[in-house]
């Protein structure tokens, strides 16, 4: 799972000192990656909180693949940085597994925005020999 490629959604950061507002990145919407995964993200809430769902087009199991739901923060919500921090978990429907991301999200000058991510997938093992092989 490469990091998320951004749809277009913008935003601007009002009350600051400058002479032109400066662009804000929004997690809130659609987003979908070069490999096809697609990933929706609800309103962010004033802790930061949010909640939403994802569509793996990449996968390591013999299940078919459906939405699974994720829950993460972005920090200092409230503040007016372009570039915030994130991370959130997805508990996979189809398999005994999760996954954490973490990120940032950038903001170029003509507003498109851009998802930059790490992740670790850990996925279930009966027994403690196996533990090796359990995070990706």
């Amino acid at each position: 799972m490469p990091p998320l490629a951004a749809l277009s959604v913008t935003g601007l950061c009002h009350g600051t000192d400058t002479e032109f507002p400066s662009l804000q990145c929004e997690l809130t919407g659609e987003w979908s990656n070069d490999l096809g995964s697609n990933m929706t993200i609800g309103p962010v809430d004033k802790e930061g909180k949010f909640s939403g769902s994802y569509l793996t087009a990449v996968k390591d199991t013999s299940g078919n693949i459906c939405r699974s739901p994720l829950v993460g923060f972005q920090h200092s919500p409230n503040t007016c940085s372009m570039n915030i921090t994130f991370g959130f978990s997805i508990n996979w429907n189809f398999s005994d597994s999760i996954s954490v991301f973490t990120g940032q999200c950038f903001v170029d000058k003509t507003g498109k925005e851009t998802l930059k991510t790490m992740w670790l997938l850990r996925s279930h093992q009966d027994k403690f020999e196996g533990d090796w092989k359990a995070t990706k």
